[in-house]
């Protein structure tokens, strides 16, 4: 029954879109989009850094800002595409360089997502709770209505509460099209970086 119920509310964590559907195996994942818990900097990258050729102290300053500009998502990564370019050719399209630049901005990107979504499990477990007060108020309406002698003060209290909490309940859910999406975006974002960089790879760099 407590699954059920479960269902029940997720289903009503929307709007899904046409020929679409949640998974409601996992109660905390209310998108429509697959829940994948971790990203793997493999699937995106065919370079291993190498732990014996570590950067000296410039070129690894260089490499963490080129990396925290990436990760800006309020930047297009076509808009960094002379950034990328004038970077590789200092170091002349050096394969480890680059990978490092590319394994600081997966940490960076990945974090983000895994704390993103949490959130979205927070947004989804809160959103359950606060639909099971609202039937649960409803329910205790009920019963004191149905009372020889009604307690039409509680009523009104609860009345209000209800109303209250639905409204919370219905404009939280706007939010839910942008929160599914903000993963979907970051993996969007890496893969077009990880092409941005191995463009500029030279294997005799």
């Amino acid at each position: 029954m407590k699954a059920l119920r479960i269902f029940a509310v997720l289903a009503l964590l929307g709007p899904l879109g046409p020929a679409q559907a949640a998974d409601f195996s996992d109660p905390t994942w209310p998108c429509v989009q697959r829940k994948v818990e971790r990203m793997s900097m493999g699937l995106m990258w065919p370079i291993m850094p190498d732990e014996n050729a570590v950067p000296d102290a410039a070129a690894q300053a260089d490499i963490t800002k080129l990396a925290e500009l990436l990760a800006l998502r309020r930047i297009e990564v076509a808009e960094l595409e002379d950034e990328v370019a004038g970077f590789a050719t200092t170091y002349k399209g050096d394969p480890q360089i680059l990978t490092r630049v590319f394994a600081e901005v997966f940490d960076t990107l990945s974090q983000r997502r895994s704390r993103i979504i949490k959130g979205i499990a927070d947004f989804s477990l809160s959103q359950i709770e606060l639909s099971e007060k609202i039937d649960s108020d409803r329910g205790e309406m009920d019963r004191l209505l149905a009372a020889e002698e009604p307690d039409f003060d509680r009523v009104d209290a609860l009345e209000e509460q209800i109303d209250w909490n639905q409204t919370i309940y219905t404009d939280r859910q706007h939010s839910i099209t942008y929160l599914c999406e903000t993963p979907t975006l970051l993996e969007k974002r890496l893969y077009a970086i990880a092409r941005l960089l191995q463009a500029q790879i030279r294997e005799d760099g």
